[in-house]
């Protein structure tokens, strides 16, 4: 997206991101997104998997390899 919006603060630290972005950036109401301050800036980022989703992802993994000695 290579056009620019402009948002207004609410009094109560609230933006409401324009329709247009969130249909180009895939986001709907009620998603999580990461906000991070960088170089003087306010970056948005959706957060699209919890991390809890990626319990037991290697379940079963063989873990039986060669390992130097002062790992575990």
């Amino acid at each position: 997206m290579r056009s620019t919006e402009i948002v207004t603060l609410s009094s109560d630290f609230q933006i409401a991101i324009p329709p247009k972005a969130c249909e180009v950036f895939g986001v709907q109401a009620g998603e999580k997104l990461e906000i991070i301050a960088y170089n003087g800036r306010i970056e948005l980022i959706p957060i699209k998997r919890q991390m809890s989703s990626f319990r037991g992802i290697a379940k079963g993994i063989n873990t039986d390899c060669a390992r130097d000695d002062d790992r575990v």
